[in-house]
């Protein structure tokens, strides 16, 4: 099974993408993990990502892509995967429909508002790492005892920001795979496991 996880920021695409790649056993890509991951073999793709961020510069696809070649070509893809951050634009998804079919787009529906709150609620232990929001845990430190911190990207003036990236260079692919009739909308706006279950019920069709 080869799927892909689209979605706004916040909206839930990692925790679900966990529990479904456990579920169906098939490998569990993050291409933010997958280029971390080539930096630190030292690979010829891994070099030039690395030489290209340590500028200041942002990854071109045709690096990316032939990651994403190399990572699909591994054991653990051998019954299938899941792309989670990945394809981010058109011409990324067109590209990658040169290297793999994909069976199932889930795309998980958030309203925006919804987002901000559940991003700029988020506080981390700079100490131990722990995360916690503000909804369910509203003290200052953190229960090691570290005071705990709003990270940049998590402010709202931010998030406002990576949301009206997402609408402009992300949103597009959802009409893109609906005209291929690979697209299947999810609500997000849910638990996390009334969710995970409308994603099977999907992928069990």
């Amino acid at each position: 099974m080869k799927l892909i996880f689209l979605g706004p920021p916040g909206a839930g695409k990692g925790t679900q993408a966990v529990k479904i790649a456990e579920k169906y056993q098939i490998a569990h890509i993050s291409t933010g993990d997958m280029l971390r991951a080539e930096m630190r073999e030292g690979t010829k793709l891994g070099n030039e990502a690395k030489s290209l961020i340590d500028r200041g510069e942002l990854v071109p696809d045709d690096v990316i892509l032939g990651m994403v070649k190399n990572r699909i070509q591994k054991e653990d893809c051998k019954n299938g995967f899941l792309f989670d951050g990945f394809p981010r634009t058109i011409a990324q998804a067109e590209a990658l429909e040169e290297i793999s079919a994909i069976d199932y787009v889930i795309n998980l529906d958030v309203p925006a508002e919804r987002l901000i709150s559940r991003i700029s609620g988020r506080r981390m232990c700079a100490e131990c790492g722990a995360g916690y929001h503000v909804s369910t845990y509203a003290d200052a430190n953190c229960k090691c005892g570290a005071a705990l911190y709003q990270r940049e990207d998590d402010k709202e003036e931010t998030v406002r920001n990576r949301l009206v990236v997402y609408e402009r260079s992300t949103k597009p692919l959802i009409e893109y795979y609906t005209r291929k009739g690979l697209l299947h909308t999810v609500n997000g706006d849910a638990s996390i496991d009334v969710v995970d279950a409308a994603i099977r019920a999907v992928l069990s069709k």
